[in-house]
């Protein structure tokens, strides 16, 4: 089993060949796809895509980039959404301090606003921190929110165990391909297979060999290969056991699992 555990097929690279992109992950291998919401009116679009399509999940939330148009009444809105089924987590949420999209200050304000509602509607949280390690941490800490998943890990061991340790997972995308990629590569074979879970974050970050090319769901398989080799391990190891802590994570169940 291959599980995609963040992608973003709800936006616009993929408004010409949606159902294609989905055929494709079929046919590569890959079980289920967690398309992962970034604003209200995406957070929507996944939602109704995760309905219309057996093998994806949705989540909703409001990403650092869109914080500053996101206010108490946004949070409402998602609240209501996040009565919807199929719906597994909330995120993604968090702080970007490398292109700063929006001010640093209401960024802040509305990730400590969406934990508190994660917490509230008793969902896990799927975290983006860039260039934030220090203050993403430190506001998780203060919050009561356990469940989650740093997504498209960028921090090192030292961070990766501090996130394990209270009780998040780590998400390692195609990056970790990349020749250069020392750091999550040295993440990926450190951390334990248990804590891992891994992503395209489509379109964004395409593996080797399509570096460069929009990445879609169907490339994850060469993450999968890549962390096998990494750790040493078959690459049917590595894809069973990620997807099995994405399942638990994000509770999902199949009737193999039932």
């Amino acid at each position: 089993m291959i599980i995609d555990s963040h992608a973003h097929l709800e936006m616009k690279e993929f408004d010409s060949d949606r159902e294609e992109v989905i055929k494709r992950a079929k046919e590569a291998g890959v079980d289920f796809i967690i398309t992962v919401g970034t604003n209200l009116v995406l957070s929507r679009k996944a939602v109704a895509l995760a309905q219309g399509h057996e093998t994806v999940y949705a989540t909703i939330g409001i990403h650092p980039h869109d914080a500053s148009k996101a206010d108490k009444k946004t949070c409402e809105s998602l609240k209501e959404l996040a009565q919807r089924q199929k719906i597994v987590a909330y995120g993604e949420i968090g702080l970007d301090f490398f292109r700063n999209i929006s001010s640093r200050e209401k960024q802040i304000e509305v990730f400590r606003l969406q934990l508190e509602l994660a917490e509230e509607l008793n969902l896990p949280v799927i975290i983006h921190d860039r260039e934030a390690h220090e203050l993403t941490l430190k506001m998780v800490k203060a919050s009561s929110v356990r469940r989650g998943v740093f997504h498209c890990f960028s921090g090192d061991y030292t961070m990766a165990k501090q996130c394990i340790d209270l009780g998040f997972c780590i998400s390692i995308p195609g990056v970790v391909t990349f020749d250069k990629a020392k750091t999550i590569q040295d993440v990926a074979e450190r951390i334990p297979l248990s804590s891992l879970l891994l992503e395209t974050d489509a379109p964004y970050l395409a593996p080797v060999p399509h570096r460069g090319k929009r990445n879609e769901p169907s490339f994850i398989i060469h993450t999968v290969k890549k962390v096998a080799e990494i750790k040493k391990v078959h690459w049917e190891e590595v894809a069973e056991v990620t997807a099995g802590n994405t399942m638990n994570l994000f509770g999902i169940k199949t009737s193999c699992s039932n």
